[in-house]
């Protein structure tokens, strides 16, 4: 069996990317500000129970290119068995050369197993069986524990309940997990039927009567509350734009109504109805020094068929090309003006944007805080070496390389902790290429110190989150 390719020094090709890398980079440990993982498998401790479970199940990614490849529906998210479906996956595997999936899945194979082989169907009968005897013997908290995960945020809807966290408050693992506060259902006036539904939800989490706009303020602010309870300091929100549209309580009031006798609301009053919401989340999260995610430009649930029989975040979503930057600041103005402006990330889908959003985060820096407004790492189709590299060439050019906050997984998997070790040596790359080049001082502590920061130091000063004694720094 061939060796992997993932060796020692992979992505790293000057003397200064090396050294950068393995003296500075490596060890520092993961704070994880935003993914999807499920928050009840870390409370359970969950055992998986094989390669496919923890390797294919929720991986939208890979979905996509086993689609690509040829493999039905049922191979991917179907009732095949799970050998079917590791066996459909070794197959695409050879077909990803050029994908970041490629390197992405032989650093899981080998991180997390110990296994050096080039995955293929020549390799898919040795690969189950020694990845599935190691995993008989790891555990989530074995997985977190090992790859020195500090901090996890889940993303969490305030219509669900936080026991989960609290279970996991309770556990004394050293990595902290707190939820994310993302109202995204909150602003759905356009579908009322299932609007309807989630309010009762929202509702009876919050012990409100939700009848009234302002009801509705009641529970959410309710929810916010617990959140910050649980330790909870960030919130998130998912659009395809910002939010700025003007819009008086008494326009709101009116939306709200008319969706809860099951009136629909035009494209137009759900923007109004959005913006009065947007607004007073923001307020809400400055007022209690909250980080206010903005993940901007997914065109999602382009294929209606499939959104249909499998539901949402199952792998049809594209980059959309909506114009950004006029709404966006008057969203952040608005609440500048009134000095109500939390700290925020943005995050663009689509790399035209790179520049229009590093641009506009260094508008809104007031002194406050470094880097008070990030621009966020790549997102989604952007995590990955070539867009990392469009992502840190821009803010370095527009900003601050030096206060980013780095990496985070966006992602619904326990193995996708190799994607911050993939983004540490994509980081040392491109400083070490500047150094090679004689763009930058060869000033290995000075530099070397820049890289521990974006690791881990920055995000742990700017995220304001509990860590254990032994991550404190």
């Amino acid at each position: 069996m061939s060796r992997s390719f993932i060796h020692d020094d992979f992505l790293l090709q000057t003397d200064a990317a090396r050294d950068l890398y393995h003296h500075f980079a490596k060890a520092e440990p993961i704070f994880d500000y935003h993914c999807h993982l499920p928050q009840a498998l870390i409370a359970n401790n969950h055992q998986f129970a094989d390669l496919s479970e923890i390797w294919l199940g929720g991986d939208h990614y890979k979905w996509r290119a086993m689609r690509a490849n040829g493999v039905q529906e049922r191979v991917c998210t179907g009732d095949a068995t799970p050998r079917e479906k590791f066996d459909a996956w070794c197959a695409a595997v050879p077909n990803t050369l050029g994908n970041p999936l490629y390197h992405w899945s032989h650093l899981e194979l080998k991180r997390y197993f110990g296994i050096d082989d080039i995955i293929s169907p020549k390799s898919a009968d040795s690969i189950w069986k020694r990845a599935n005897e190691k995993l008989a013997g790891m555990r989530i908290h074995d997985i977190l524990a090992t790859n020195k995960v500090a901090v996890i945020c889940t993303t969490d809807d305030p219509a669900e309940p936080l026991t989960d966290h609290a279970r996991i408050a309770k556990l004394g693992i050293k990595t902290k997990v707190y939820p994310t506060f993302r109202p995204d259902k909150a602003l759905g006036v356009n579908a009322p039927a299932a609007y309807n539904a989630w309010l009762e939800k929202l509702g009876g989490e919050a012990k409100v009567a939700i009848k009234t706009f302002d009801d509705l303020l009641t529970a959410l602010k309710q929810r916010h509350d617990d959140f910050h309870a649980a330790g909870g300091r960030v919130s998130d929100h998912g659009m395809d734009t910002a939010l700025a549209e003007p819009c008086t309580h008494a326009e709101a009031t009116a939306i709200f109504a008319a969706a809860r006798s099951g009136q629909a609301a035009s494209p137009a009053d759900w923007a109004k109805f959005g913006s009065y919401l947007m607004l007073e989340f923001g307020r809400w999260d400055a007022k209690k020094g909250w980080t206010k995610q903005l993940h901007l430009g997914a065109l999602r649930n382009t294929n209606t068929r499939l959104l249909k029989a499998l539901g949402p975040d199952t792998g049809f979503d594209s980059i959309g090309d909506f114009n950004q930057t006029r709404a966006l600041g008057r969203y952040l103005d608005a609440l500048d003006t009134t000095g109500e402006l939390p700290r925020t990330v943005l995050y663009n889908l689509n790399p035209a944007d790179n520049y229009a959003f590093a641009t506009m985060a260094g508008n809104f820096q007031d002194g406050s805080v470094a880097g008070k407004v990030q621009f966020g790492s790549g997102w989604w189709f952007l995590d990955q070496k070539e867009a990392m590299e469009w992502q840190m060439n821009a803010l370095a050019n527009l900003g601050l390389l030096s206060r980013f906050v780095g990496m985070l997984t966006d992602s619904r998997s326990f193995l996708s902790y190799t994607r911050h070790e993939y983004f540490r040596r994509v980081l040392c790359n491109f400083l070490g290429g500047l150094i090679e080049r004689g763009e930058i001082p060869a000033d290995r502590e000075h530099v070397g110190g820049m890289v521990k920061s974006i690791c881990f130091a920055n995000a742990r000063a700017y995220f304001r989150l509990g860590l254990d004694p032994s991550f404190a720094g």
